[in-house]
């Protein structure tokens, strides 16, 4: 019905609530969508379910987007969020450290990244507790500051920094136990 070029009359059609229109951008984005979903709670049956509540929120706040920015960056700042509050709902940061409690964060052997293919990398990811993944995926993937996961997780800077700090020493202990 829609063309890969016609994305315009595509939102449109879905600010006009058109089911149509809502399905084809269904079908268009729910693959990419849902691996946000799974960067975030590791889990098929959850992400599935975050996946479908996300689609339901663009679909009733797609009038907000005005056509600044890219459209998938609008949808996946909505699948984050959606994903976000999930985590927050199910209190998953009590495994937080403040920074003073880290011990041992150096990283020594970089090199060893390039023997593993991105797929490998993701699933040692997805091995991580919860908290430190999300901070992980914020911060790397998604590109906020340890300030914005903070505000956005509700927890401190330097909590951030901790998890984040923690989770590259687990991902340094389990690649270099599974490849060193």
């Amino acid at each position: 019905m829609y063309s890969a070029h016609d994305e315009t009359q595509l939102i449109q059609d879905c600010q006009k609530h058109l089911a149509a229109a809502q399905q084809q951008l269904y079908e268009c984005y729910a693959r990419k969508m849902m691996g946000v979903c799974m960067r975030y709670v590791n889990d098929y049956e959850t992400a599935r379910d975050l996946m479908h509540d996300g689609f339901i929120k663009v679909f009733k706040h797609i009038e907000s987007f005005q056509g600044e920015g890219s459209f998938e960056g609008w949808m996946r700042r909505v699948f984050i969020t959606t994903a976000l509050e999930y985590l927050r709902k199910n209190d998953v940061l009590r495994e937080s450290y403040d920074i003073s409690t880290s011990y041992n964060l150096q990283t020594e052997d970089e090199t060893i990244i390039e023997r593993i293919s991105a797929d490998e990398l993701r699933t040692i990811i997805g091995t991580l507790p919860t908290g430190f993944r999300t901070v992980f995926n914020l911060y790397v993937i998604e590109g906020y500051s340890h300030k914005e996961i903070g505000k956005l997780l509700g927890i401190t800077e330097s909590t951030s920094r901790s998890q984040f700090a923690r989770a590259k020493m687990i991902l340094k202990q389990k690649i270099t136990l599974l490849y060193g």
